[in-house]
């Protein structure tokens, strides 16, 4: 059995429940108009953005676009109601499209992220623009956020344009480029750089380029220092090291690098190769340096030979009265022969310093070197030994006399200088060696027999870095004015020139070894004729016998009277031609001197043709740029001797234009 009771509420209770429930409305009042406050200014914060905004929901409609996106793309609600007309309108060409659509997909499989992507859209009045997405992927919704960014691409474009155009021009550039931070460390090396010294940027990052000689650190420093203090660019020449050690010679030019605040940042340095400028400058002084030698070498020929001369004629003709197998007569050939190398040794730098050309002929380089050798023993101190081991087996050769000994003078003062302070051992040796086809110690050479000369020392040597420059032009190990650097290249290019082959081996504190190897000539060596056993051909004829030096007069009067000739000398070429003048038929020959004063021979020669155009002349000279044998030849000169004459020489020669 159940029972219903009913209860009517009292006054005071419905008047509580009327109260709560007022209440309950202002509550929801209020939050209806702090949500709708929120909503405004959620709203007008979205509507003044300066970023473009979308909000699009699951189903890829688009349910709010601000303002800005508008501005930026000029696509309205109204034009992109969804994704897909946004995506077509945006990304017009398909497989650009595609790649858009793919990324979105790809980024909405991670809700809750911030996704950033770049891409070019096409607006709505068809301009293209850089825009740069940050879209966040909610349960609901997807906000993607638009910013223009095509101007600081451009702008960016633009400086990677600049950057690349820089680049080739520094790329292009054939002088070595590098550019230097602050602190001296290289951030750009261009190709020229790494070709010419050797190092890429790779090997040098983090530290500094190590290309600058010792001498020239002084002169590195104050030149930073004063560009960094003027602000100004500097040129200077300098010299700096390749990676293998060659000194490259530059013309550096550096200038400043500073940021957009003026503020220096580092140097850009332009190092143009003036190498081989510097070899030619140095060339173009050894040549006039040459010049000079050869203009000297012609005043000290001339006064030389004046007073060889003498010496060479009295001699002979001391040698003509003395018995053979007399002692005086041995030691008459010594001087004889003595005179004899100090002619030749003055027709060697006449020829040296004049550039002639030579003659190659086939001769032995035994007496050559001997004679070398004998030589230098006595302008070596004696605790430098000479050993010499020469083969008189050694075939013929085709070169010239004074070339080889300008090889052999040439490697031996080398050796000496090496041994110069400590002194030593000096060995020169000749023999012949035979190179088969697999013997050969050069692509140069080819097999066959060689005459192989060797020069070696004890002396202080040199590693294989030196070694193998020492036969450069002008390179040198010897202290200033000991040597220009030019001995050894020099003896490269003659034995080149006789088609040998030349080699050097040396080692630190061992001493060093050169070899020559000259290829064989097969026929006999041209000799001189022995003059001392043919006798001075003479005459009865009468002769005009002039020049300047009363030495040389009288010595070649008293022979030429000897030999039975009838001499008129005289030591003025003015009062000869008035002798001559006087009675052109009474002398038979004229002899006469090239270099005299206020008439010299040839101007002579020429007045003396004039008077009588058959009168037979024999011109002597010691040196002069003016007369050769040919020009005198073409001026009607019978005969042309070079000083000092021998008097077997001259009896012949005289014998010669008479007789012709």
């Amino acid at each position: 059995m159940r029972f219903h009771m009913a209860v009517k509420p009292t006054y005071e209770e419905l008047e509580k429940s009327v109260h709560k429930l007022a209440q309950a409305e202002v509550k929801q009042k209020r939050a209806e108009e702090r949500l709708k406050k929120e909503r405004e200014t959620l709203s007008t914060i979205l509507d003044s953005n300066p970023h473009g905004i979308a909000m699009i929901d699951n189903n890829d409609q688009y349910r709010y676009i601000n303002p800005c996106f508008t501005k930026i793309t000029g696509y309205t609600l109204k034009d992109i109601p969804s994704k897909k007309e946004w995506f077509e309108k945006a990304y017009p060409k398909a497989d650009y499209r595609k790649k858009a659509a793919d990324t979105w997909e790809k980024d909405n499989l991670i809700p809750d992220i911030e996704k950033n992507q770049e891409f070019t859209i096409t607006c709505k009045k068809g301009e293209s623009k850089h825009i740069e997405f940050r879209s966040t992927f909610l349960k609901d919704q997807t906000i993607c956020v638009l910013t223009d960014v095509t101007k600081s691409r451009k702008a960016e474009e633009a400086l990677r344009e600049s950057e690349e155009k820089l680049k080739a021009i520094f790329e292009a550039n054939p002088d070595p480029v590098a550019v230097y931070d602050v602190n001296g460390y290289p951030l750009y090396l261009n190709l020229a750089f790494t070709e010419v010294f050797g190092w890429s940027l790779n090997e040098l990052r983090g530290r500094r380029i190590p290309f600058v000689p010792k001498d020239q650190e002084n002169l590195a420093k104050s030149k930073i220092k004063e560009i960094f203090k003027s602000g100004n660019p500097v040129r200077f020449e300098t010299k700096r090291l390749s990676k293998q050690g060659r000194t490259v010679y530059v013309l550096l030019s550096a200038a400043i690098l500073k940021d957009r605040q003026g503020i220096n940042n580092g140097l850009v340095v332009n190092l143009n190769d003036i190498t081989e400028r510097k070899k030619l400058e140095i060339q173009l002084q050894q040549a006039q340096k040459m010049e000079a030698i050869g203009t000297l070498a012609g005043g000290i020929a001339h006064d030389f030979n004046n007073i060889l001369f003498p010496v060479l004629g009295h001699t002979e003709i001391l040698m003509m009265d003395t018995p053979k197998d007399s002692p005086a007569y041995d030691r008459l050939k010594k001087l004889y022969a003595g005179a004899i190398r100090a002619r030749d040794l003055v027709k060697q730098i006449l020829t040296f310093s004049r550039q002639d050309s030579f003659e190659l002929k086939t001769i032995q380089l035994q007496p050559i070197v001997k004679e070398v050798l004998d030589f230098i023993r006595a302008t070596i101190p004696t605790t430098i030994e000479i050993r010499q081991d020469i083969s008189n087996n050694c075939t013929n050769v085709k070169a010239d006399p004074t070339q080889i000994h300008q090889i052999v003078m040439n490697l031996t003062t080398n050796a000496y200088h090496a041994m110069e302070e400590t002194g030593g051992e000096l060995k020169v040796s000749l023999k012949e060696i035979e190179f088969g086809r697999h013997d050969i110690i050069s692509p140069d050479m080819k097999s066959g027999t060689y005459v192989c000369l060797s020069v070696a020392d004890t002396g202080i040597g040199m590693d294989k870095e030196l070694t193998g420059k020492i036969f450069d032009p002008f390179f040198t190990t010897k202290e200033k004015g000991k040597g220009t650097g030019m001995g050894l290249s020099v003896v490269h290019g003659i034995v080149a020139g006789m088609n040998g082959i030349i080699q050097a081996d040396s080692k630190p504190d061992k001493g060093t070894k050169i070899n020559v190897y000259f290829p064989v000539e097969k026929k006999d060596s041209e000799r001189l004729p022995d003059q001392a056993k043919n006798p001075m051909p003479g005459g009865i004829e009468k002769i005009l016998l002039v020049d300047d030096e009363e030495d040389i007069v009288t010595m070649e009067k008293q022979t030429l009277e000897l030999l039975g000739y009838q001499v008129t000398s005289h030591t003025s070429s003015i009062e000869a031609l008035e002798n001559f003048q006087a009675d052109p038929h009474k002398f038979d020959m004229v002899i006469t001197d090239m270099a005299m004063p206020k008439m010299p021979g040839d101007k002579l020669s020429t007045e003396l043709i004039s008077i009588r155009p058959d009168i037979p002349i024999l011109l002597c000279t010691g040196f002069s740029e003016t007369i050769s044998e040919e020009k005198a030849a073409s001026m009607g000169i019978k005969g042309f001797l070079l000083k000092p004459i021998g008097m077997k020489d001259l009896s012949r020669k005289i014998r010669e234009v008479l007789d012709n």
